[in-house]
């Protein structure tokens, strides 16, 4: 037991650490400053900008920035969706992989260019190395620099700078951040004995007969993984993604993954500190979210380690809840895993969320209903300050006075920006849908575990969708016949048709329309006046006000919410408490 909580702990430390650093090169970089790069990436950025005819210098409004990210993204998905259907007949397809279903494409697609990466498909049986390299870590890369774009438009706009402008955004979040890094981590990866390969599966005569041959997949996988854990994309190259050897062979390699998508959030965090020049403030919100985020961790991995009390009594001890993990990383590393990949809205997985105790059906729902425990490559950055203004208006509704952040007042547009962002566009991309799944159990949902855990299925599915999150319970209908079965004359099916579009709908909805409204708050708060400060102005780096913060995230997630997780994993635990799970 020690040991495992030594190496969260540890682990903990490592991101805590780097945060400082991190945030402070990121502010760097976006305040245009001097960094490392610069003798060889200024002359390189030049190049992009003047074959795509960016004006560099030209700041963007609110609805600019965000026209600019649906046309480029628009434009992106078209090419990776043709990529995706055209497969079959493309180089780099050493199996000779056909096509998938319009919707599976279509899904993938998607899924991948709002940063969700949810996978209806096992990737190694679906998608040739083409569609892998040239599409999905593309649009890994992309997508992750596009959150990265929002979240610095929204810390721009918010300490009352110009939001900026999106292509020379993307370029540095592409050339200055992410790609360096993963550069690094790809090698480190593969001194760690993750693959990196354009040769087929490698085949072998089995040990029970050597005249059966066992064929192995394998493929380019270490700068898949890397920036897959980077840019909080979570799709795997292969179907079972972290738990696969091939993807996070060690506990070396568990630990690039899991500081490696806690990296870029929690700095940006440090990040806004160094725009606002308030350090403090950014180390209390910092503070806020560890608390949360530890405390989640505390409650998933005590259910990991208590194991289930009815497997207990039928050994006869109490041991660890180890079905469906992966005995290199135990219960520990397994349960700080899947928090932080829900936390992060990574949704990589080293292990089967779908097999977890009731509490860590709690935290990992949870994570993605609140969305800023970190929250998403950048946006959730942005939308854990959507909850401060909230938090402002609030405290000077209770103290009787215009609220102000930052020296500039909340108005109304500002209120109803955040609450409709925070209390409507979530819940409705969630909810109706899974109403909808959920009234049709068998026609629509295909549900394998009826009651509460079939329950959150369908309610998780939905909620990873919705905040570009990828990680899924499993037990679903939802994957479409792979391309050799269908060759073979298998059937597409009406449920996993279902699944794919509507999921995109939660996909689209949970990505753009939080992106608009962030871009239409940041640029109404760069446009208003300094207000100067008084004996009577509310100041919101204490903690105090840290804490009023944190009330408010918990009482807004838990009205909207809870049903949710009362009719899901809270009524699971109390059906294996009574014994009969």
């Amino acid at each position: 037991m020690l040991q495992g909580w030594i190496q969260i702990v540890l682990t903990l430390l490592i991101v805590v650490a780097i945060t400082p650093f991190f945030g402070k090169y990121i502010a760097r970089v976006f305040l245009e400053q001097s960094t490392f790069f610069d003798a060889v990436l200024n002359p390189v950025e030049r190049v992009i900008y003047s074959l795509v005819g960016v004006p560099t210098k030209e700041n963007m409004t609110g609805w600019q920035y965000a026209r600019a990210i649906l046309y480029s993204n628009v434009a992106m998905g078209l090419l990776v969706f043709l990529i995706i259907v055209n497969q079959g007949w493309l180089p780099l397809n050493p199996t000779k992989i056909g096509a998938p279903t319009w919707d599976t494409a279509l899904h993938t697609t998607i899924s991948f260019i709002t940063n969700t990466n949810q996978q209806h498909y096992s990737g190694e049986t679906y998608l040739s190395y083409a569609s892998q390299m040239w599409g999905l870590v593309y649009h890994m890369f992309t997508s992750a620099a596009t959150g990265i774009a929002v979240g610095i438009a929204f810390i721009r706009g918010l300490t009352g700078r110009p939001l900026g402008n999106f292509y020379v955004d993307l370029t540095r979040a592409i050339t200055r951040i992410l790609l360096p890094i993963s550069i690094v981590g790809a090698i480190a990866l593969m001194i760690a004995g993750v693959p990196e390969t354009l040769a087929g599966p490698a085949v072998f005569p089995t040990l029970e007969n050597p005249s059966i041959s066992q064929a192995i997949a394998r493929g380019p996988v270490a700068h898949f993984e890397i920036i897959k854990q980077l840019g909080e994309n979570g799709g795997g190259f292969f179907a079972i993604n972290s738990a696969h050897p091939f993807e996070n062979p060690s506990g070396f390699s568990n630990l690039i993954a899991t500081v490696a998508m806690l990296s870029i959030p929690t700095a940006l965090i440090y990040t806004y500190g160094v725009f606002a020049n308030n350090i403090k403030q950014a180390w209390l919100i910092y503070g806020m979210v560890f608390v949360l985020f530890a405390v989640f961790i505390i409650i998933a991995a005590i259910g990991e380690y208590n194991g289930n009390p009815a497997v207990n009594t039928l050994l006869g001890s109490q041991q660890p809840n180890l079905e469906g993990k992966e005995v290199r990383f135990g219960w520990a590393q397994s349960a700080l895993f899947a928090v932080s990949t829900t936390a992060t809205m990574c949704g990589a997985v080293n292990s089967l969320i779908d097999s977890f105790m009731p509490n860590g059906g709690f935290v990992t729902l949870s994570n993605m209903f609140l969305q800023i425990i970190w929250g998403g490559q950048g946006t959730g950055t942005a939308y854990l300050f959507a909850y401060l203004i909230l938090a402002v208006f609030v405290t000077g509704l209770m103290v009787g006075r215009t609220p102000e952040f930052l020296g500039r007042k909340i108005e109304k547009r500002e209120v109803v920006l955040a609450s409709f962002l925070i209390l409507m566009v979530h819940p409705i991309a969630i909810l109706i849908p899974a109403a909808i799944a959920l009234a049709f159990p068998e026609q629509l949902a295909g549900i394998s575990n009826p009651g509460f855990h079939g329950f959150s299925q369908v309610m998780y599915e939905y909620a990873s969708a919705a905040a570009n999150n990828g990680s899924g319970l499993e037990g679903l209908a939802d994957s479409q016949p792979s391309p050799i079965a269908i060759a073979a004359g298998a059937q597409t099916t009406v449920t996993a048709l279902w699944w794919n579009l509507s999921t995109c709908f939660s996909l689209l909805a949970g990505r753009y329309i939080p992106v608009i409204g962030l871009l239409l708050l940041a640029d109404s708060m760069s446009r208003k006046q300094l207000v100067p400060l008084t004996t009577g102005t509310l100041r919101t780096n204490t903690g105090l006000f840290t804490g009023v913060t944190a009330g408010v995230i918990l009482i807004l997630g838990a009205l909207t919410f809870f049903p949710v997780l009362a009719l899901g994993p809270i009524g699971e635990a109390f059906w294996i408490a009574k014994g009969i799970g």
